[in-house]
């Protein structure tokens, strides 16, 4: 769906398909989402002085912060991140620094740019790999013998004979076979080739092994050089890619096989990178959205020393970012005037107004997400696409096991897990996922031997299966 058809309403909607309330948030992330594409109508000189409304999201883990993030990048098809604060050190300091995130993004956003470029010439490409591969065929059959041929030579329904004068059988070519009815394979004539063009597209030359030329991709650097700072490895020394992917190497496969690896490799081949760096750089600066988790740990409080400095350092490192400025990457130079931050933290040990100044002012929208209650669990359990009751359904409906969750059931499940959050460490709606591990335990456990049965999950069997939980005060011992 296109950012432009969405209204603030229909985002929301969206978003309850698959989150539970905080409509407070969900009403704020609409309307930030919005204003971009109204941005986007303005003259242009008043584009740039628009900023975007980035958003700080408060609340204890497992109320739908990074979800909201991630679904609403999701909706519109924008390049989306999500990275902790925490990962961050300041600059000269030995780690990750804050502009990775923005080549993070740039990353993501070539992928998603060059994918859609693939599709545009996958017929150009499959036409490119049907030749590679009867180029492939062809000198095998022209010099082979007739044992060597795929199915009855010259015969009916079989491949046609290759020319009396071809490249491998020794001699002058044949009548039919002049340089200019050559399908360039040095001898095999056009009729043949065309021949062979047909069985291809049937299908019939599926399992016939051929020799092809690949080019020999090795693990990538990010996987080769682990740690951080990678790209701007790949900034100094020139594209590390290339170090790895310039050479070639033959391998035999099946012509079923060839037509896929050699499908990407052309597709690879006719995308246009600079168009496709081009396309993604304005993705980003118009629609990019970055999640910074956890920004609460990187808060000062007064009173507080020691790694204080190294906390408030990493903030002044991001300031700019959110600010505007340029960061490089291998794709070229990126601007994040206008990419949406949306940050989030428990601020449980701090508040907002631990945080510098100057970063506070960047983040002028604040929106305090609300604990999850007993009826916000049942809603989890049952409502969304996703839904757990539903996830564990089909899980177990693969093992043939049909589970059959009463009404009841449910209800107590969620009360449950309303209970052991009120008691213990507060987890949102992580908890549901823990409870119903334990629920279902034993029926995961021996689900292949119960294939064909039909279990009924009532209210009897959550107390049993449960009852140490919700009697117990150690709940530690039992669920997280």
């Amino acid at each position: 769906m296109k950012l432009e058809d969405l209204t603030p309403a229909e985002i929301v909607a969206e978003l309850d398909k698959h989150i539970i309330g905080q409509q407070k948030a969900k009403k704020a992330v609409a309307i930030a989402l919005r204003n971009r594409m109204r941005r986007q109508k303005l003259p242009e000189e008043l584009q740039d002085e628009v900023a975007p409304k980035n958003i700080i999201m408060i609340g204890p883990t497992g109320v739908g912060k990074t979800e909201i993030a991630r679904r609403l990048a999701r909706l519109t098809g924008a390049p989306f991140v999500k990275v902790e604060a925490t990962k961050y050190t300041e600059v000269g300091y030995v780690g990750r620094d804050v502009e990775s995130m923005v080549r993070d993004l740039m990353s993501v956003a070539m992928t998603m740019v060059k994918d859609e470029l693939r599709e545009e010439v996958r017929e150009k490409a499959r036409d490119r790999v049907e030749e590679i591969i009867l180029d492939a065929l062809l000198p095998g059959v022209s010099g082979g013998t007739e044992s060597e041929l795929p199915g009855p030579v010259g015969g009916e329904g079989g491949f046609p004979a290759p020319a009396p004068g071809g490249t491998g059988a020794g001699g002058s070519k044949g009548p039919g076979d002049s340089a200019g009815s050559s399908g360039g394979t040095g001898g095999v004539s056009t009729h043949t080739r065309e021949r062979f063009r047909e069985m291809l597209r049937e299908g019939k030359l599926d399992e016939k092994e051929i020799e092809i030329t690949l080019s020999k991709q090795s693990m990538p650097a990010i996987e080769i050089f682990s740690g951080s700072n990678v790209e701007e490895l790949d900034l100094n020394l020139g594209n590390l890619g290339n170090i790895f992917g310039g050479k070639k190497r033959k391998r035999r496969m099946t012509v079923s096989s060839a037509r896929e690896y050699l499908l990407q490799e052309e597709m690879d081949k006719l995308v246009d990178t600079e168009r496709a760096a081009e396309l993604a750089r304005d993705r980003i600066e118009n629609t990019g959205i970055i999640f910074v988790d956890e920004i609460d740990k990187i808060a000062t409080r007064e009173g507080r020393t020691s790694s204080d400095i190294s906390r408030e350092g990493v903030q002044r490192d991001i300031l700019p970012i959110v600010e505007g400025c340029q960061v490089n990457t291998k794709h070229g130079a990126v601007d994040t005037s206008h990419i949406l931050f949306i940050a989030a933290g428990a601020f449980h040990m701090s508040k907002p107004s631990d945080l510098i100044p100057e970063l506070q002012g960047r983040f002028p929208l604040r929106v305090e997400l609300e604990a999850l209650e007993e009826e916000e669990f049942y809603r989890i359990l049952t409502q969304p696409k996703n839904a757990l009751v539903r996830q564990y359904r089909e899980l177990l409906l693969t093992e043939g096991v049909v589970l059959d969750f009463e009404d009841d059931a449910i209800r107590d499940l969620s009360r449950i897990a309303a209970e052991v959050n009120s008691r213990s460490e507060n987890i949102g709606a992580r908890r549901l996922q823990t409870i119903m591990e334990l629920l279902l335990e034993d029926i995961s456990f021996n689900a292949p031997d119960l294939a064909g049965q039909t279990i009924p999950i009532t209210r009897e069997y959550v107390r049993e299966r449960l009852a140490d939980v919700v009697e117990d005060q150690d709940l530690s011992r039992y669920i997280l």
